[in-house]
């Protein structure tokens, strides 16, 4: 039997993702929910010893599509409202109630379905603080709700009394729902033809009808979900369209815009149910807000960008500084589970594959695990924190300039952790050719797979030395490798607007949250999580590679049983014959494996040099990656690795597109392989361009 279904649905920044974290602890997945075409979480939830499933609807402002995010959640309404055995038992409708009019627009539209509904009252506290009251009993009553819990997430408030309604709201019957919206005569008499084909063809109440006739008026992307979810034929669309077209102009004729003409229509009701039914008190007017003092600094046009770089580099000075302790910890760890694998196994194929392929490879990208979560961190801090939709507004109109959308910062943001949900953070963007750009660019962002690259070479290679008295070398080139990708897809983004032709217009309207101290309950379960799929994902990549890069690198055996020299082996031999490519880069055979195998995925080249070492020095010690570089000579007794070549590598995995899972999401979300080849083509001309330049500059200029 399966668990009943709750569904949560709110505006972004309304708390909904802190309850639903709140609610299933670390029980949650992701997963395909019936009539959703993408992944998305479901939590499981248990409470005086009933279980149910409780699914986590992106957030949005409306079930009127304008971006990717609010088409999903639009076209899962209606797979519910034409699909009555799919629809949740209960919808609980996140409500931040500090802000109520605005939040209430999208629970007057859910109100409408019938579905039994809680309202989630969050962020109770801000509105005792503003001295502000909210009428409970009376906000049930307007949307005939089966409870209005009051709420503080961040204090974890109101969390047990929601797991009552929850439960309550499981023996509820769908309930009689009133049209939550006064539409004026001549305004109904425009519609009616469309209210009433509605009626006809998809067997729904006047009710629903009426309420989708808005949503078509108001947005075209409402009528290309019935057509995505095949709830019509084509000749039906082709009818409705036309009725839709009419309606508009005719509206227009009167002296209505169609395209707000839902939102006038709702406010309207909505503002003079909240006065008429004294639901809240009116509002203190105050001078100004904490936060509005803090904006003038944090989004200063001169001040805020220099606060922004400084940020950035306090986070990855202490990726260095932090994370240097439980690095020499893992790598000391598994130099010594090598060691002993050596002194506890017999000599054999066996000792050899698990000293040299598989401890050497993974334990070379376990090392860096630290520095990933300590980035991983420091952005959902900056998240929760209310100080990234700053960074957005900060940037919206040098974005604008190049190309891109101010919505685009968070996606690109995003990306510093891993590209693919920074990929699909980008459905927040309306406009077609800005959200496809900001898609191309994104994976020139310094993701959290090329960070254990950069830190094995900025550590090998570049002094741990203080200059200009404050900064610290290190960090400084760390910065350096984030913000020449960063300017880089900028520089990118502005090419592709002269040859992507733009589809519509677009707008950027973002809400500034007030500044708030993370939940650190729900931080660290992002941060959790973010580790355990590092783990898992890349974990079985490393290993698979490992695997099989040790036996390429340890065969053929000559006839006396012992491996040949790792010159003539399999992978000394791929290697060898890639190596008039590469050298002008400066790079020898093995980086050319490694830059082969790091094409499955970035960090996969630590594990790959690490394992070809191992494999290729024939005594017993197990050797770190670090120290193999610093060592290696080439045949005339030169270093294979300087600071130049170092920098050339760095440079080549700024730019280099080596991320399989990446390309299939950019599949995914554009429906095309055409944009995916087209980002592995160019990532690959300017990753070589990039390492030839400095390498080959380097050396005119005399550096070594």
């Amino acid at each position: 039997m399966n668990k009943p279904l709750i569904a949560l649905i709110g505006n972004p920044n309304s708390g909904k993702t802190a309850i639903f974290n709140l609610l299933t602890g670390l029980s949650q997945k992701v997963s395909n929910y019936p009539g959703i075409t993408i992944d998305r979480k479901i939590g499981s939830v248990s409470h005086n010893n009933i279980n149910f499933d409780l699914l986590d609807l992106p957030g949005t402002y409306s079930i009127t599509p304008e971006t990717v995010d609010e088409r999903i959640v639009s076209e899962q309404i209606l797979t519910w409202i034409h699909h009555p055995e799919l629809r949740p038992h209960a919808i609980v409708s996140v409500i931040d109630a500090s802000n109520l009019s605005r939040n209430l627009f999208l629970t007057s539209q859910i109100s409408e379905l019938g579905i039994p509904l809680i309202i989630a009252l969050n962020m109770m506290d801000r509105v005792r603080e503003k001295k502000k009251e909210i009428n409970i009993d009376a906000l049930k009553l307007l949307f005939n709700a089966v409870a209005v819990v009051p709420m503080s997430a961040s204090n974890k408030e109101g969390i047990h009394e929601l797991k009552d309604a929850i439960i309550t709201s499981m023996d509820t019957k769908l309930s009689e729902s009133n049209l939550n919206v006064d539409i004026p005569s001549d305004v109904e008499a425009v519609i009616s033809h469309i209210i009433k084909n509605l009626m006809s063809v998809l067997h729904i109440s006047k009710k629903i009808a009426t309420s989708i006739s808005l949503r078509l008026i108001t947005r075209d992307s409402s009528l290309s979900s019935y057509e995505n979810l095949d709830l019509m034929d084509e000749s039906e669309i082709k009818k409705l369209n036309e009725l839709i077209t009419q309606s508009r102009d005719r509206l227009g004729g009167i002296g209505y815009a169609s395209n707000s003409i839902e939102s006038i229509l709702r406010y309207s009701w909505l503002d003079s149910q909240l006065a008429e039914k004294l639901i809240m008190t009116p509002l203190r007017i105050e001078k100004k807000t904490k936060s509005e003092t803090v904006d003038k600094i944090i989004t200063h046009p001169i001040f805020g960008p220099l606060i922004f770089l400084g940020v950035l580099y306090f986070i990855f000075q202490s990726i260095f500084t932090w994370a240097s302790a439980p690095m020499d910890f893992i790598d000391s760890s598994f130099a010594v589970l090598g060691d002993w694998l050596v002194f506890t196994l017999p000599p054999g194929l066996l000792r050899d594959l698990l000293v040299e392929g598989i401890v050497a490879g993974v334990g070379a990208i376990l090392i860096f695990l630290p520095q990933i979560i300590i980035l991983i961190l420091f952005l959902c801090l900056l998240e929760d924190s209310g100080y990234m939709a700053r960074v957005a507004f900060m940037m919206d109109n040098f974005m604008s300039r190049v190309g891109l959308h101010g919505r685009s910062v968070l996606p690109l943001m995003s990306g510093y952790a891993c590209a693919i949900p920074g990929i699909m953070a980008a459905r927040t963007i309306d406009s077609w050719r800005e959200r496809l750009i900001t898609i191309l660019v994104l994976p020139l962002m310094s993701c959290s797979a090329r960070l254990p690259v950069y830190t094995l070479l900025i550590s090998a290679f570049i002094p741990n030395q203080t200059v200009f008295g404050i900064f610290n070398l290190q960090g400084l080139t760390m910065v350096t490798m984030y913000l020449l990708g960063t300017c880089t897809a900028f520089v990118i983004a502005k090419i592709f607007t002269k040859f992507i032709p733009q589809k519509g217009n677009s707008s950027f309207v973002m809400e500034l949250p007030p500044y708030r101290i993370p939940m650190l309950r729900s931080v660290f379960n992002e941060v959790f999580q973010r580790a355990k799929a590092f783990l898992t994902d890349a974990g079985k990549i490393i290993m698979a590679i490992s695997i099989v890069l040790w036996i390429l690198a340890s065969f053929p055996k000559l006839e006396s049983g012992e491996s040949v020299s790792i010159h003539e082996s399999y992978a000394g031999r791929i290697g060898h014959a890639i190596e008039p490519i590469i050298q002008p880069l400066g790079y020898d055979w093995k980086i050319g494996i490694a830059l082969l195998t790091s094409f499955a995925a970035r960090e996969v080249m630590v594990s790959t040099l690490a394992t070809i070492y191992n494999v290729e020095k024939s005594g017993d010690d197990f050797i770190s990656v670090k120290d193999a570089l610093k060592n290696d000579k080439k045949p005339d007794g030169s270093p294979t690795f300087t600071v130049l070549v170092a920098l050339s590598l760095m440079v080549f995995y700024v730019y280099a597109a080596q991320c399989m899972a990446t390309f299939a999401i950019v599949k995914n979300e554009t429906n095309s392989w055409k944009w995916p080849l087209l980002m592995i083509v160019y990532m690959s001309v300017l990753a070589y361009a990039g390492a030839f330049v400095v390498y080959q500059g380097g050396q005119l200029l005399g550096f070594t």
